[in-house]
């Protein structure tokens, strides 16, 4: 079935309103967070700050308002050639000269003095593909273990393998995640779920035991009280930044922790950073943002005109939900560092633009619902 723009309605401001708040929110925090980082590291204390804008927001916002106008279908004749480009861009990564690297991680292109992590286009990439391919399969093809879970875990297979190469074990398993969100509501077998999951948790096991730092990480997760000035310095100084902030917080701009004792204060800490300027409160409140654009996420894909339009839905607000949980929860020792980003917040370019493009396609679907 077809549907012109014609028949398009408004879209759903509730999501567009509560995603304009995370991301003024975020500019605003990492404004404070940053501070210290930017000015040591380019005596400017507005540089994090202005190249998240100039790289970030900006590219975001012309995506966002791009991909709400243009037709979501549209992605899904092309989505086999978005993925392919996006896993020859994880490629690239490895091609000394073109990709560069952050302390372990080389999961960075870089051309021209300009920086890009494919690994954030192929979260959105793979969305995309794995809903065009779930809606072609149906649900009885897709539950079929040859049909389905074969050519399911074919794909994920190589991906995966590419991110532990990087090596970034953090968004290999956000992906993995999200996948199999999408797939467990694309008409998976629910056996064959519970058999992906035993052997991703094998998988899991195995990678942790080759690497010592990883070993190491899960054993500060049991233990934070172990070695807090080696490898649980992070996660205690973290704890130190959310326990000093109390329900109020120490005001904004009054961290204490950004001035060089909590690593990552302007990336993956940032959460911290946000919990000790303004308390327990507000934390709450961003928190239930988050929630809030999932139920306005999970509507929309209730209204959606097709499984190809629900399936995208779901595995983009999927994403969002789930890779803010991972943040966070690695944040109040709920699970270990990982060194995932929190969505819209945490500096990055590549990420914000990415989730930014992700949410118009989001605003798109949400023009074209059932009324």
């Amino acid at each position: 079935m077809r549907f012109s723009a014609k028949n398009w309605h408004q879209p759903d401001y509730g999501f567009i309103i509560t995603l304009a708040c995370i991301i003024i929110f975020g500019l605003i925090m990492l404004s404070s967070a940053s501070v210290s980082l930017s000015y040591e590291k380019f005596g400017d204390s507005y540089y994090l700050l202005k190249h998240q804008i100039l790289w970030g927001a900006l590219p975001g916002l012309i995506a966002f308002i791009i991909f709400s106008f243009i037709d979501y279908r549209i992605f899904k004749k092309i989505s086999f050639w978005m993925l392919l480009v996006s896993i020859g861009l994880l490629v690239m990564v490895f091609i000394p000269g073109i990709g560069s690297g952050y302390g372990t991680a080389k999961s960075w292109i870089n051309i021209l003095g300009a920086s890009f992590q494919p690994s954030e286009l192929v979260k959105l990439t793979f969305v995309i593909y794995l809903a065009s391919w779930l809606e072609n399969r149906g649900h009885k093809r897709a539950g079929d273990f040859s049909e389905g879970l074969v050519p399911f875990l074919s794909v994920l297979g190589i991906i995966t393998f590419l991110l532990v190469l990087q090596p970034d074990l953090g968004t290999m398993t956000i992906i993995a995640l999200i996948s199999l969100t999408i797939y467990f509501i694309g008409g998976a077998n629910l056996m064959h779920m519970v058999g992906v999951g035993l052997g991703s948790i094998v998988g899991l096991w195995v990678l942790i035991r080759i690497a010592p730092y990883r070993a190491a990480r899960l054993s500060i997760f049991l233990h934070p009280e172990l070695d807090p000035q080696g490898i649980g310095y992070h996660i205690n100084q973290a704890f130190l930044a959310i326990g000093s902030g109390g329900i109020w917080g120490r005001g904004f701009g009054m961290s204490r922790q950004k001035f060089q004792y909590l690593p990552e204060v302007s990336g993956d800490s940032i959460f911290a950073i946000i919990a000790e300027e303004l308390g327990f409160l507000v934390v709450t409140l961003l928190i239930g943002g988050y929630i809030f654009l999932l139920l306005r996420g999970l509507k929309i894909a209730q209204l959606a005109q097709d499984n190809f339009g629900k399936l995208l839905v779901i595995g983009i607000v999927s994403w969002i939900l789930i890779q803010t949980f991972v943040n966070i929860g690695a944040m109040v020792g709920l699970l270990p560092l990982t060194g995932v980003p929190l969505p819209f917040i945490s500096y990055g370019g590549t990420s914000l633009a990415v989730l930014m493009a992700a949410c118009g396609i989001v605003v798109n679907v949400s023009r074209q619902t059932r009324e």
